[in-house]
């Protein structure tokens, strides 16, 4: 089961997402938050495999508790779920380490789908965010800086970081490679540290931008 801290300070809204979640099998919402400061709390007590944050919340917004799980507790994903998809707010949820950007807007699936990708390693943006964070980076990094960025890069780790970007968790990439799970997330993290990201999501838009995906 993946379990999950849910925190947002509308209990309608909690209510939902947790019976979204429910048809969902392999998903236990485990605490329930009002705020961040609460998710924060939840998240050292039951160490969740991923906390799913609003990001409009009293005391403590879901993007500052994000920036603290992600510090204090890396074993716990972050997935960021809101009805604003701001180019501001995606900025900085990204810049604060969350592995995921949901909108409430959007399809109930996609809540499940990026429960399970953040908690399996991977990341995951809703549509819509997708296309904000691609255009977004274009108009900023156009396509030959990023071809610059991956420069540093072995044949492999372009080719891990192609299917970073594709969406595969590590052990997809490792069954689609052949090797361990354990020599992906070696891979992960020299890619990380070579290409100064913090997250998969950030690795993600390069990959895209350096057109290294594979079909």
């Amino acid at each position: 089961m993946i379990r999950v801290v849910l925190a947002d300070d509308e209990p309608v809204v909690r209510f939902g997402v947790k019976a979204v979640l429910a048809t969902a099998g392999d998903v236990e919402v485990v605490a329930e938050a009002c705020n961040g400061s609460e998710a924060i709390d939840l998240v050292a007590r039951h160490r969740p495999d991923v906390a799913v944050l609003d990001i409009r919340m009293p005391v403590f917004d879901g993007l500052d508790a994000a920036k603290v799980i992600r510090e204090c507790h890396p074993g716990t994903k972050t997935l960021v779920l809101t009805t604003f998809a701001d180019d501001a707010y995606i900025s900085r949820a990204l810049g604060e380490g969350a592995a995921g950007f949901v909108l409430k807007t959007g399809d109930p699936q996609e809540i499940i789908s990026g429960v399970r990708a953040v908690a399996g390693g991977g990341a995951f943006l809703s549509p819509l965010v997708a296309k904000r964070v691609v255009d977004q980076l274009s108009r900023s990094h156009p396509r030959p800086l990023a071809t610059q960025r991956i420069e540093v890069l072995t044949a492999r780790e372009r080719e891990v970081l192609g299917l970073v970007g594709a969406g595969l968790s590590n052990a997809e990439i490792a069954a689609r490679l052949h090797v361990v799970e354990g020599t992906v997330k070696v891979y992960v993290s020299t890619i990380f540290r070579q290409l100064g990201v913090r997250n998969r999501v950030q690795a993600a838009i390069i990959a895209h931008e350096s057109g290294i995906i594979p079909a």
